[in-house]
């Protein structure tokens, strides 16, 4: 299971609980909540409704009086009312009313005229000043028999005539309980979604930058060379940061102690060659000709010596770099025109044609100095193993939006297998067809890493027909660094 969908997880499970508690806690307070506001309309009524029934007090409340006649027609009334989603056709409301002593003098229903009502709460309370309430169940065993009534006392002057009494079942009100129910449930799922939809957001956003931190040591672990992306959370840019910081550190020891290994490798034999032909010019009756070809053995390695510690200063240079410096437009063609005519007395003593072949849209972005570099490197190797009086062709191509492909061909011996996968190496060196002597196997080392800072790819293969090419494919600009 990735992190991201961990993190999801969690997220989802803590706002759905915290949800459900939240709905829970509410829910439990909707049905007190409706009864509550029923009740309080229950008094508003049943004070009215004393108002008028003290008017009627002398009349009586028989079944011919004004008060029972207004009364029934109130009940028998058709009603047609939409509240919410509930459909009201009829009333439900209980009427009675009892004497000072709790004797029921009149009711909705006749039959239970001449009860006793004294013992009831919402009688016997309001009797005693009190407020008067009570909830009451025609059947013990089931809830939905519940009706809840409400007392108000009836007051001619200061004497109190009797208690009116308004009920009303609490089954009524169980539709606007379950709408209620209903409409909370539906809320809360709209909310856990939208906490699902934020957290899934969150989770992106967070890995997203987890994923490019690790990407970021993923690349540098391969030997990329890539900046430390800038990421939007400010404790993850300073982990980024220390990682850049720990990489270098760890590189730069390892890049020591290679190139110290490396350097002295290198050095030995050109350092024993010149202490060997030293040792030897110290001895007396050396021949003059013996003695001119030892000097220039010692010439030929000091300046094999100093090749090699100038191309390493300038190979170190480009591989601390992590990206360009200051990448501008360049034509690729200008640079290959002018490296190619610097090399026209080296290709002469040989007697080599140099042939180059430019087409279509020939801009990039790069930085011109190391294209130069790269491009010398690469006629010098170029010449260096191309047969006498052989050709060496340069070939540049490329479409608009489409890469550059820069393409150097000799008539040189084909390359062997073995060697292939390693001719981009430090140090690594073939024998020149002409002399049989190495270089200081830096050249295209050198071009590889300025490729590499380019974004490019660089290629060396045998050809079927004879001679070697190095293909040079460059990206026309440059992406972004930070990213």
């Amino acid at each position: 299971m990735s992190f991201s969908t961990r993190i999801l997880i969690a997220w989802f499970l803590l706002a759905g609980l915290a949800t459900v508690l939240f709905l829970n806690s509410i829910l439990n307070q909707v049905p007190s909540s409706v009864r509550q506001a029923s009740e309080e309309v229950l008094v508003d009524s049943s004070n009215l409704l004393a108002e008028v029934a003290s008017l009627h007090w002398d009349e009586g409340f028989s079944e011919s009086s004004p008060f029972n006649q207004a009364v029934q027609r109130y009940l028998k009334r058709p009603l047609d009312a939409h509240i919410w989603s509930r459909h009201k056709t009829q009333s439900e409301l209980v009427v009675y009313l009892t004497d000072n002593r709790g004797q029921l003098i009149y009711h909705s229903d006749p039959s239970l005229i001449g009860s006793d009502f004294s013992d009831w709460r919402d009688v016997a309370m309001t009797l005693r000043g009190e407020y008067g309430a009570r909830t009451t169940r025609t059947d013990p065993d089931d809830e939905n028999t519940s009706y809840m009534y409400v007392g108000a006392p009836v007051i001619d002057g200061d004497r109190l005539l009797g208690v009116l009494s308004l009920g009303k079942p609490t089954a009524s009100l169980h539709p606007f309980i379950t709408l209620a129910h209903g409409y909370f449930w539906q809320r809360g799922g709209i909310i856990l979604l939208c906490a699902l939809l934020l957290g899934a957001a969150m989770s992106i956003w967070m890995t997203r930058s987890i994923r490019r931190l690790v990407n970021y040591v993923e690349r540098a672990r391969h030997g990329e060379r890539v900046s430390p992306p800038v990421l939007g959370d400010r404790e993850l840019d300073r982990l980024a940061r220390a990682t850049e910081a720990m990489r270098q550190e760890i590189d730069g020891k390892a890049y020591v102690e290679q190139y110290v290994h490396t350097l002295t490798h290198e050095m030995k034999s050109p350092l024993s060659a010149i202490k060997g032909a030293a040792e030897l010019l110290q001895e007396a009756g050396v021949p003059d000709t013996m003695r001119e070809r030892f000097l220039g053995n010692i010439d030929y390695e000091s300046a094999r010596l100093q090749r090699l510690v100038d191309r390493l200063l300038s190979l170190a240079s480009v591989e601390k770099r992590q990206q360009l410096e200051q990448p501008e437009e360049l034509d690729l063609a200008d640079i290959l025109r002018h490296e190619l005519e610097a090399k026209r007395p080296l290709a002469q003593k040989k007697q080599l044609q140099l042939e180059l072949s430019c087409q279509g849209d020939t801009l990039l972005q790069g930085e011109a100095f190391l294209l130069e570099q790269a491009i010398s490197n690469l006629l010098d190797n170029a010449i260096e193993f191309c047969l006498p009086e052989g050709r060496v062709e340069v070939e540049l191509c490329g479409e608009s939006e489409e890469p550059l492909q820069l393409k150097v061909r000799n008539d040189g011996p084909a390359v062997p297998d073995y060697a292939l996968a390693r001719v981009f190496e430090r140090f690594y060196s073939l024998p020149r067809p002409d002399s049989q002597r190495k270089s200081t196997g830096l050249g295209l080392s050198f071009v590889s890493e300025i490729t590499q800072l380019h974004h490019g790819q660089i290629k060396l293969y045998n050809l079927d027909a004879g001679g070697v090419e190095v293909c040079l494919t460059l990206p026309r600009e440059q992406p972004d660094q930070s990213s």
